[in-house]
């Protein structure tokens, strides 16, 4: 068997060989530039790979094409994925997805082929997916879902309108016009909607219901207050003005209510302007006139107020007077009311009544022509003002006469109660003169007094500051209110001054004594000059003497009345003496040069006790005939400056001043004149320094240095006044010095009587010891 198949191996090692040679022929060599997503088909041709394509088809031999990928998902659609699904081309392949907001019941992700789609909606506004803002409702859609605002809401600005950040707000029907509500009835806001209410005090109309679009309100009879004239006042241009008011009450329906107002603030502006015999009464009744119209106003106003369309208003007469209105259902915005001269700021927390379910009104009423009935109003400061400018006791309440700096404007709202408010009310007040300085500035309100008549008080009210013409006050409560400015007897105090006055008056008061008798004592120098001296020393001793002793007596209304016409007189005097010295002073000087004295002793005798008595007594019994209520100050028993009274002093004064300084001048000249024409010896030189040094004093004797008064303004206030208290507190101190010290007659007078007194007291020491010496001796003889 071996064998066999060893003869056999030749055979089928040439039938191998001749198959291997038969496959080879058969097989071709494979091209080796097929691109990517393909395969060799031979030496020639490439076929792309499913899902890929070349642009010749799925076999290509041009060896420059490549193959891309199939989109399935087209355009145009090769394959379809059914409803509510998405096809997704891949490298190659696809595959459908469900729509957003959808998914496969079976809870995978894709599928091949439309029989597969089990795609349903998916509830987004489901409780525990909501993704809506609280504010939005959320409606759910196919596949997706939308927040939309409830009714009566509106996205917020600047909220983007997606379904995930879509923010609303409530929407203000009554601000922005979308309400329905009828014009007797103002609009209050509610979430979601809104409501048509009734002003206050007022009802709705019968047969109409209280709903949004139906409500209608009818205003009550009252609505126009009674306004009636303060009883008591006899005046034809006040019955005039009233009998305008009633018939506009008469005449009045509250569709009219703008033009009502506008009336109104036409007529009392017309009256202020055009007061009449209002200008004539006494000032008691003109701050009773202003008090009832002031007050009377507001209540009118506050009445005509509930007819009123919500927004601002304002109003304004011919002859200035001007009203500004708010009105408003409630906000927290701040109001700001300007006027011509003044400015009011508030917000309206401060004055809106939250239990009020009406608007609320706030005004301010600026009256400009109402200064000259409250200009010379009484103020009654607070317990600690008067502590600070008056160092009285705490418990005592004083009047102060004031000066008014601003226009007088009132503020008020529909709510009467306005005495503790939430929060300060700022008034900014513009004022024509600029505070003076070393005066207080106060921050006032006019106070309803139980008479009817009222008068000016800071409670409540405090300055926060004053520059130039322009004063900042703040309040606690609502009233009429103005800026006024304090005199010089109700400003602080300087302690230095008041020390230098006492002192002063006090070594005046001796030194006026002392002169007044050696005038009357020593009779040789006793002649026409002598008379005067005596005059005007006995007339400021008393006038010092009264001042230092009653000038604050203000207790007693008479009495201080009384001690201020004394004044009055004792200072008038003191000046008409002053006026004689220097005439007599220039009429000696000009006589020198004739050497004529007794033509001057002869016309100073007959004009001496006339003028130097009567002249003050005229002016003084003029002044107290025509006006004696202004005798006398709430601070001092002095004169009051109403209506210029003080002139009634000053004036004369001033007079009495200009001419004494030009008869001393004139002397002065007259005296150079004569003195240049003397040798200019020893003696005559010793003569001329002691007459310049006399001549000099004479400016303070005549009263010339009174004129530093006029000079305390601007930045010299302070050295003007210590040097006005100084020189003129010491005049009685010159007068001694120059008249008696200074006089050689006068001081040999003085040496007799020193001598006299020392010779009356040896001869008093003498019998004294004669007294002791006899007692003595009689003792020893007893014994």
């Amino acid at each position: 068997m071996r064998n066999e198949y060893l003869s056999l191996l030749p055979g089928l090692l040439v039938l191998l060989l001749l198959l291997m040679g038969l496959a080879a022929q058969k097989s071709k060599p494979c091209a080796r530039w097929c691109p990517a997503n393909s395969s060799c088909v031979n030496g020639t041709a490439c076929r792309c790979a499913p899902g890929f394509s070349s642009s010749s088809g799925e076999i290509f031999t041009n060896p420059l094409e490549s193959c891309d990928d199939i989109n399935e998902c087209g355009p145009p659609l090769l394959v379809s994925c059914g409803k509510f699904a998405d096809c997704q081309n891949t490298e190659g392949d696809y595959h459908c997805t469900c729509m957003k907001g959808l998914v496969l019941i079976s809870g995978g992700k894709t599928f091949r082929i439309a029989r597969e789609n089990t795609c349903r909606d998916v509830n987004e506004c489901a409780s525990r997916r909501n993704p809506c803002h609280s504010s939005t409702h959320c409606f759910n859609l196919v596949g997706t879902y939308e927040c939309r605002c409830r009714p009566g809401w509106k996205p917020i600005p600047g909220s983007p309108n997606g379904p995930n950040n879509t923010v609303c707000e409530d929407v203000d029907e009554c601000s922005s016009g979308q309400h329905q509500c009828h014009n007797s009835t103002f609009c209050v806001n509610t979430v979601d909607s809104y409501t048509c209410d009734c002003r206050q005090g007022w009802v709705p109309k019968s047969g109409f219901r209280n709903e949004q679009n139906t409500t209608i309100c009818e205003a009550p009879a009252e609505i126009f207050p009674t306004w009636t004239a303060p009883p008591g006042i006899k005046s034809q241009r006040l019955s005039h003005f009233f009998n305008k008011i009633h018939d506009l009450g008469r005449n009045f329906s509250s569709a009219l209510v703008q033009g009502t107002i506008q009336d109104l603030v036409q007529e009392l502006g017309d009256l202020l302007e055009t007061p009449g015999d209002l200008e004539t009464l006494p000032h008691s009744e003109q701050h009773f006139v202003a008090t009832s119209l002031l007050f009377g106003l507001e209540n009118v106003l506050r009445g005509l107020s509930k007819a009123l369309p919500n927004g601002p208003l304002t109003f304004s007469s011919s002859a200035g007077t001007e009203l500004s209105l708010e009105v408003q259902k409630q906000g927290c915005r701040n109001i700001t009311f300007i006027q011509n001269q003044t400015k009011m700021m508030l917000t309206w927390d401060t004055v809106h009544d939250s239990g009020d379910s009406g608007p609320t009104v706030v005004g301010l009423l600026s009256t400009p022509g109402m200064s000259k009935f409250l200009a010379e109003g009484p103020l009654i400061l607070n317990t600690e003002q008067q502590a600070v400018l008056h160092e009285t006791p705490q418990g005592m309440m004083q009047e102060v006469s004031p000066v008014l700096l601003s226009d007088v404007v009132s503020a008020f709202i529909s709510n009467k109660d306005t005495q503790n408010l939430r929060s300060s009310v700022t008034f900014v007040f513009q004022h024509s003169l600029i505070p003076e300085p070393r005066k207080k500035v106060y921050c006032v309100f006019w106070e309803h007094g139980q008479n009817g008549s009222g008068h000016w008080a800071t409670r409540g009210c405090r300055m926060v500051g004053t520059i130039h013409n322009s004063t900042t006050c703040q309040c606690t409560h609502l009233s009429i209110f103005a800026v006024l400015m304090a005199h010089d007897d109700v400003q602080e105090k300087d302690p230095a001054l008041t020390m230098i006055t006492y002192v002063g008056l006090s070594l005046s008061l001796l030194c006026l004594f002392l002169a007044a008798l050696t005038f009357l004592l020593c009779k040789a120098i006793q002649n026409t000059s002598t008379s005067l001296h005596l005059q005007l020393s006995l007339c400021l001793f008393l006038a010092h003497l009264l001042f230092l002793t009653a000038i604050d007596r203000t207790e007693i209304k008479v009495l201080c009345a009384i001690i201020a016409g004394a004044l009055h007189y004792l200072y008038l005097a003191s000046f008409t003496w002053m006026l004689l010295e220097g005439l007599h002073l220039f009429l000696t000087a000009r006589n020198l040069m004739v050497v004529n004295y007794s033509s001057v002793n002869r016309f100073t005798k007959k004009l001496m006790f006339p003028v130097g008595y009567g002249v003050p007594a005229v002016i003084v019994v003029i002044s107290a005939a025509s006006r004696p209520h202004l005798y006398g100050t709430p601070t001092s028993c002095w004169l009051q400056r109403e209506k210029g009274f003080k002139w009634g002093f000053l004036g004369p004064v001033c007079a009495i001043i200009s001419v004494n300084l030009t008869f001393f001048l004139m002397t002065l000249w007259i005296l150079k004149s004569k003195l240049s024409s003397l040798n200019s010896d020893v003696s005559t030189l010793q003569n001329t320094r002691m007459l310049t040094f006399k001549a000099t004093a004479q400016l303070f004797i005549l009263g010339c240095t009174w004129c530093l008064g006029i000079l305390q303004v601007g930045w010299a206030t302070d050295i003007m006044a210590y040097l006005f208290t100084i020189i003129n507190s010491l005049q009685g101190v010159f007068i001694f010095l120059v008249y008696c010290l200074l006089s050689q007659q006068v001081r040999e007078q003085y040496r007799k009587w020193f001598k006299g007194i020392k010779k009356i007291g040896a001869v008093s020491e003498k019998y004294t010891l004669s007294s002791r010496a006899m007692s003595d001796a009689c003792k020893d003889s007893e014994i």
